[in-house]
């Protein structure tokens, strides 16, 4: 897929769902034995992002949805990536909306331009004012994976528990972008770090959650197997 991702990488043309779930179990492993320096984060949209790692223009990250994690959102759910995305369900069901955006007479939001750094993000309010209406609508569950273009608006909807890997591929002539409120103004969300010990609890939570969630070893390699 890219050579100079870390060697530890399972996606390769080859990868199927066993590889995956092989990984992240192992790499969770790591992580609730405090090997590593990781420390989840509790994301605006109401999930954990656990970094795993970056290089360039490339991020990788291990995305939760699970109890005690709640959403905090200045704006609406609905939002474009700034990076090309691929997404691996590990378990759970992923609904992903997709938007169209337009501009409006009558508009019901502002688009907002969202540039992040350690710290948080700074959201900042753009002339633009738009309506949007529902595209596309699509199920993802255990096994799945799919692909979002840069720049295209979306919201997640997802209910109950869940966990995807996430690959992104940053395109920096692309902001992050929200709807808010039409009147909304500029403004700062700063990032909740989770403790060391929250960190290893929640990637214990996932652990238990695949190991639940788990066929035989055997039997997933061989449907994979059928599937290639």
């Amino acid at each position: 897929m890219h050579d100079h991702l870390p060697a530890r990488w399972p996606i390769t043309s080859e990868t199927t769902a066993a590889d995956m779930r092989r990984w992240a179990r192992a790499w969770l492993s790591d992580v609730v034995a405090g090997r590593g320096e990781v420390t989840a984060v509790r994301h605006p949209l109401g999930f954990l992002c656990f970094p795993v790692w970056r290089g360039g223009t490339l991020g990788i990250c291990v995305h939760v949805w699970c109890d005690g994690v709640h959403a905090r959102l200045t704006t609406s759910p609905i939002h474009a990536h700034s990076w090309d995305l691929v997404s691996f369900v590990l378990y759970g069901t992923v609904a992903n909306e997709v938007v169209d955006v337009v501009d409006a007479a009558a508009p019901t939001h502002r688009i907002f331009e969202v540039r992040s750094d350690e710290d948080g993000d700074l959201v900042r309010a753009t002339p633009r004012l738009v309506r949007h209406r529902h595209r596309s609508r699509e199920l993802f569950g255990r096994g799945d994976t799919y692909r979002l273009p840069r720049g295209v608006f979306h919201l997640s909807d997802v209910r109950g528990n869940a966990a995807t890997v996430v690959l992104g591929d940053y395109r920096p002539d692309c902001p992050d972008r929200s709807l808010g409120a039409v009147l909304g103004e500029d403004h700062r969300v700063y990032r909740i770090r989770c403790t060391a010990e929250e960190t290893r609890r929640f990637a214990r939570v996932v652990l238990e959650r695949l190991a639940d969630s788990n066929t035989p070893r055997e039997l997933e390699d061989r449907c994979d197997q059928a599937r290639s």
